[in-house]
């Protein structure tokens, strides 16, 4: 059966002389793999297509969808948005693909989550339009956003009572636990801001340094890998860490 979908595509690899396998993670199916034949090719009619499959494309499809199958056809593609920035900026586009990377690590189960896919669309647009301090901002946001959806939200905030943000039980505390993995005082109050914020354009009053940046992206990371079996090693990770100011 035919579907028509948005995706956003994760990763791409090479098949066979002229076509790729992509991941994409689809707003009906969520993550899925697809063979895309001849787009390698070097003639008129697949001219310029491969570009439609690297990571961060937003893409409008028509694909055959079988439950039993680990890999899918796409039928039609289309871009459903038309980046400004972020393919050509240095900074936009380290940013976007820490983003695919950490939904690779992340994503462990093919089902459908709407609201995780409308979390990465928006935040891919944000990025494409933000300021540099919304895009040295948003992969903490994404960060800590990408765990709520996938269950295991931040509970409670930053308080006189509360100073303590315990990673490994996921929660705000008043004391430091046993274990090294917590966070207290300025980096404890930005991790609730942060966690708590209700719109992009919010990010924009939140003016850190490059080592509170460094500081907060490690631990949201290792808050991530304290929550999700076998996250692995992210490669983005410090070219990341090297752009942002």
């Amino acid at each position: 059966m035919i579907h028509a979908t948005k995706g956003i595509v994760l990763r791409t690899v090479k098949y066979g002389d002229t076509s790729i396998i992509t991941s994409v993670y689809t707003e009906l199916f969520g993550i899925q793999q697809y063979i895309v034949k001849g787009v390698r090719q070097s003639t008129k009619t697949s001219a310029g297509k491969a570009s439609y499959f690297q990571p961060g494309a937003m893409l409008s499809l028509e694909v055959y969808h079988n439950e039993l199958k680990q890999l899918q056809f796409i039928k039609e593609y289309s871009w459903a948005y038309m980046y400004e920035q972020v393919l050509f900026d240095v900074v936009k586009n380290t940013v976007a693909m820490y983003v695919m990377e950490l939904l690779q690590h992340s994503l462990k189960q093919p089902e459908a989550n709407p609201e995780l896919f409308y979390l990465i669309e928006d935040t891919l647009k944000q990025l494409d339009k933000g300021s540099a301090t919304l895009t040295g901002n948003l992969p903490l946001y994404f960060t800590l956003h990408l765990a709520a959806e996938l269950g295991f939200q931040l509970q409670g905030s930053y308080s006189s009572t509360t100073p303590i943000v315990d990673l490994q039980e996921g929660m705000f505390v008043s004391e430091k636990p046993l274990h090294p993995y917590f966070l207290e005082g300025s980096l404890a109050q930005i991790t609730s801001l942060i966690a708590n914020l209700g719109f992009y354009n919010e990010l924009e009053t939140i003016l850190l340094n490059q080592q509170t940046r460094r500081h907060l992206i490690e631990a949201f990371q290792l808050y991530l890998s304290l929550h999700i079996s076998n996250f692995g090693q992210m490669k983005s990770y410090k070219i990341l860490q090297e752009v942002l100011a």
